[in-house]
């Protein structure tokens, strides 16, 4: 039935074209004159074969002007007189051009081409359906809102992505990627798109293109929130003044999440993320008396109040079971409030990590990226130097070395050495996975973060020795998301998240002990939020009550694989817009 609708949809589509409908009569008439050809050459076969003193049926008639008309020439039927063979000649010949030259013109220029252009329209179309509602409106297809689609399509969410060029929409078209046709700087194109029933506009083109979006939608709808990127600091005020609900700095987000993540010379508990009263922490085990402890030994629940909800291990993030030995390459991840990571930090803050506490943290690159990192590690008064080779990016300062970091000599006067952490910046994914190798053989005890350009390159990096990696695209995707969410944005590391969802029907009045969520999918339930009030580390044995909040943490293949075993129907945009 579905192919069938699929089917009839497009020919109706394809009817309702006046040209369209003109070009069908054309080949119509087309196809009637060679008709009538064939039949008027079946007829004079019949009689020239008579005179010749053959008889054949009418249908071989046919069968031997076809045979001619189309070159195929069999040779079983043959006229004898020099009559027959003229006429022979004849038919061969308007065979070729009617056949062979007029007819796949013809069937190509009135029927092929004008049926492509309508199903090119039908997958690219200028106007969504009226009944469209809640739906995300992207006025530009990159690494981040590519993965910010992924994101959307689990939670299946509606979105459209407008597209200017019709071969571009068309190429995302079979990427699976849904397309409208539009300028981006048009009015029109927001009313087609029915800006009035949608939930969100994501601009995440330049500067200069967010502003004229952000102008242009303003112009039509004062209460759509717009949410637009600026990759100039001096363009948030002139974004906001343009209409922009919130203006996202990605480098901005990613330097706060590069430097959330360092270690900067002892043990205490980094804040990586939070929602209300919900702090998710890391901290490392390195020198600690926890090294070689299981994680129920460790105690920490009833020690400081925290509850470890996953570990780090060179890259890869697991959620643990209770018997887990924690290894001096741990990096423990919990959940709790401010007053419980406090009491975290007391008792371990002073432990120090590595021989030479206070020695200066690596910033391989002085982009926008290394100097937000740069201004978040003078916050947390982590000493920290840039290498940078651009000597127009070198700003001055002593905490700069102009250089190559692919040159051990750089590295020496930044004290890789010493350094607890090397942070990798750059724009370039093939030099950040060269870099990172590097820094790894040169130091195979210091914690090393690279950036990811493009999500591919995540694994690689990891492999190459990353202990994190932070993704420019997640980061970007999931800033966006958590303000359609409106959450407070989670500087997680790729591949880990933490995720809000009402609780699934199937598992009201059961426990978390029952649940089986962690064996299902992978993710842990940190906290419950029922009456505006939020549970952290909630009791396992407690029975999960209707219309509650949930907070999950884990790998994004955890997050859905939660989608797909408890989750059906869109995202409640009504609850969170």
């Amino acid at each position: 039935m579905g192919m069938k609708f699929i089917y009839s949809s497009i020919v109706s589509s394809f009817l309702e074209s006046k040209s369209n409908k003109q070009n069908i009569r054309l080949l119509v008439r087309f196809l009637l004159v060679v008709g009538g050809m064939v039949t008027l050459y079946s007829i004079v076969f019949h009689f020239l074969m008579a005179a010749e003193g053959r008889e054949y049926s009418w249908i071989t008639g046919f069968y031997w002007t076809l045979v001619v008309m189309t070159t195929l020439g069999f040779g079983d039927v043959t006229f004898t007189g020099d009559i027959g063979k003229a006429f022979s000649i004849l038919v061969l010949l308007s065979g070729v051009v009617f056949l062979m030259v007029l007819f796949p013109f013809t069937f190509i220029k009135f029927f092929l081409a004008p049926w492509m252009a309508a199903e090119t329209r039908r997958r690219t179309p200028a106007e969504l359906p009226g009944e469209t509602r809640d739906h995300i409106l992207i006025t530009s297809y990159d690494a981040v809102t590519a993965t910010l689609i992924d994101k959307l399509k689990v939670y299946k969410q509606d979105y459209a992505v407008i597209v200017e060029d019709l071969d571009r929409a068309t190429e995302l078209y079979n990427r699976d990627v849904r397309v409208a046709l539009g300028h981006i700087d048009d009015p029109e194109t927001y009313r087609k798109m029915r800006i009035d029933q949608a939930a969100l506009i994501v601009a995440t083109n330049s500067d200069e293109i967010n502003t004229n979006i952000a102008f242009t939608v303003r112009e039509l709808n004062e209460k759509v929130p717009i949410l637009t990127t600026a990759d100039s600091p001096h363009s948030l005020d002139i974004l906001s003044m343009a209409g922009s609900s919130r203006v996202l700095q990605l480098t901005d987000i990613m330097g706060r999440s590069f430097a959330g993540w360092t270690l900067g010379g002892d043990c205490r508990a980094n804040i990586v993320g939070r929602f209300d009263e919900l702090i998710i922490a890391e901290a490392p085990a390195i020198h600690t008396p926890l090294v070689g402890q299981s994680l129920i030994e460790s105690n920490l629940r009833d020690r400081v109040g925290v509850t470890v909800v996953g570990v780090w291990e060179r890259g890869r993030f697991d959620i643990p079971a209770p018997d887990r030995v924690i290894n001096r390459n741990t990096v423990l991840i919990f959940a709790g409030t401010e007053e419980q990571i406090a009491a975290y930090n007391e008792v371990f803050s002073f432990y120090q990590m590595f021989k030479h506490a206070g020695d200066p943290v690596i910033i391989i690159g002085g982009g926008r990226v290394g100097k937000a990192i740069s201004e978040r590690l003078k916050e947390r008064e982590i000493a920290h130097i840039i290498v940078e080779k651009n000597p127009r990016k070198v700003t001055g300062g002593d905490h700069y070395v102009l250089g190559d970091a692919a040159d051990i000599d750089t590295l020496k006067k930044a004290w890789i050495e010493k350094a607890p952490a090397a942070l990798i910046t750059s724009h370039d994914d093939a030099a950040n996975i060269y870099l990172t190798k590097y820094c790894r053989s040169l130091r195979p005890d210091m914690q090393i973060i690279s950036r990811a350009n493009q999500d591919r390159n995540v694994s690689t990096l990891h492999r190459a020795g990353a202990d994190f990696v932070i993704s420019y695209p997640s980061l970007g995707a999931n800033a966006i998301f958590h303000f359609l969410m409106k959450k407070d944005i989670l500087l997680m590391v790729e591949g880990l998240d933490i995720f809000q969802l009402p609780v699934p029907r199937r598992l009201v009045g059961l426990t978390l002990a029952r649940s089986k969520i962690r064996r299902e999918t992978g993710c842990t339930v940190v906290a419950f939020k029922n009456d505006g009030v939020l549970s952290i580390n909630p009791d396992p044995h407690l029975p999960i009550r209707e219309e509650t909040e949930m907070f999950l943490i884990g790998t994004y293949e955890a997050e859905r694989q939660f989608l797909r075993v408890f989750q059906s129907g869109p995202l409640r945009l009504e609850t969170v817009l």
